[in-house]
């Protein structure tokens, strides 16, 4: 049977704003959805994406990433434009398609009768993304917030514009197969690269909302539904709960030893109960990452880490 990696990130607390680059007349918007029928804030997880594929080029472990993010040209430049999932580790774990329109255009010109002339077709070059992401969605509903500011332009006149802005977490969720990679161990760089995201998103340089986690579940199994996706609860007090995955857990829908739980979220005590159904439990999200990679190195049969470094 498969194994199946599955996660829930909850972000740390921030301002969020100016995540997207269209504005409606003079204000720059957030995107938003209604959530448990309340207007939230959301961040695409296209965006999570671009910025898991820009740690993986600026880490510093020397990953090859096919689609690289050139500052100096303020756009992506391919490195191989036919696309390489064995080299390059965002071809391979994010997946790619390129689409080409038809070399020679149709002709409106009538067909000789009895005759039958080939329409030409386009080309796709395209392969599934392994990762799969959710969106980000806000923990608390988007009450309207707004900043107004005033830029300074030629013949001394000041323009006056306007930026939402959301104070909140966000929670989103993933999920990955490893045996679909063209390389297995690429499931640890998913797994450094998600719980170290520094801003996602985000179209000038003013915006800055830390994506790392502030709290964590994973989830490794054989079970194919993820069953642990939006378990992060907020009230008004700012208190965060997993009532319903701990539900999932004492009924026995989730397997105990299935789930890593880290971060601030298990500084509650009922939290902390769950290790006593079998629970992994860890105050800190690096250690819970260290643990995880272990448990799957073994059984998909991979080098053991070295964790001393």
């Amino acid at each position: 049977m498969s194994f199946h990696l599955f996660g829930n990130i909850l972000t740390s607390y921030g301002t969020a704003a100016n995540n997207r680059g269209e504005n409606e007349g003079n204000i720059t918007t957030l995107q938003k959805i209604l959530w448990k029928g309340e207007v939230h804030t959301t961040v695409s997880a296209e965006a999570i994406r671009w910025a898991l594929r820009y740690y993986w080029q600026t880490c510093g472990n020397n990953y090859q990433v096919n689609r690289r993010w050139d500052d100096d040209a303020n756009d992506n430049i391919w490195q191989n434009q036919n696309f390489d999932d064995t080299n390059f580790i965002d071809d391979d774990v994010l997946g790619f398609m390129r689409a080409e329109g038809a070399k020679v255009e149709a002709s409106d010109e009538t067909k000789p009768k009895g005759k039958k002339t080939a329409t030409p077709k386009g080309t796709t070059t395209a392969k599934r993304g392994v990762l799969e992401v959710t969106r980000a969605v806000s923990t608390t509903p988007f009450s309207g917030d707004l900043t107004f500011n005033a830029a300074s332009g030629k013949k001394s006149r000041t323009s006056l514009y306007g930026t939402e802005v959301h104070a909140t977490s966000y929670q989103y969720g993933f999920a990955l197969t490893p045996e679909r990679l063209k390389e297995t161990s690429r499931i640890f760089a998913v797994l450094d690269g998600l719980s170290s995201l520094g801003e996602v998103a985000g179209n000038h340089s003013r915006f800055l909302y830390d994506f790392s986690p502030d709290s964590i579940v994973l989830r490794w199994t054989h079970d194919f539904s993820p069953r642990i996706l939006y378990c992060f609860e907020e009230n008004q007090e700012r208190e965060i709960s997993i009532e319903e995955l701990m539900r999932k857990v004492k009924n026995q829908d989730i397997e105990p030893q299935e789930l890593w739980i880290a971060g601030a979220v298990t500084e509650y005590k009922k939290v902390q109960e769950l290790e006593n159904y079998g629970v992994h439990i860890f105050p800190g999200i690096k250690s819970s990452i260290q643990s995880l990679k272990q448990v799957i190195a073994r059984d998909l049969k991979l080098p053991q880490l070295d964790l001393s470094r």
